[in-house]
């Protein structure tokens, strides 16, 4: 199913462009560039996450990380 939105004659021009440099449709890149945005926007929420770990947490780590290393180098 297609529709149409609009946007200004040189954003549509920008779009075209880069996705014929690319070998692309408009779609295409669209699509891409939306999936590559949203992956940023789930890894910058997991860094806040991760950089927000409180001392709890690290102590479950560590006893995990200790738990499931069976010392076999390259494992």
């Amino acid at each position: 199913m297609a529709t149409t939105i609009k946007v200004s004659e040189e954003l549509r021009d920008r779009i075209n462009r880069d996705a014929q440099q690319r070998g692309l449709t408009a779609a295409s890149l669209i699509e891409r560039l939306l999936d590559g945005h949203e992956r940023r926007q789930r890894m910058e929420a997991f860094g806040r996450a991760f950089r927000g770990a409180d001392a709890a947490y690290w102590d479950e780590f560590r006893s995990w990380d200790v738990t499931l290393d069976d010392g076999s180098p390259g494992d």
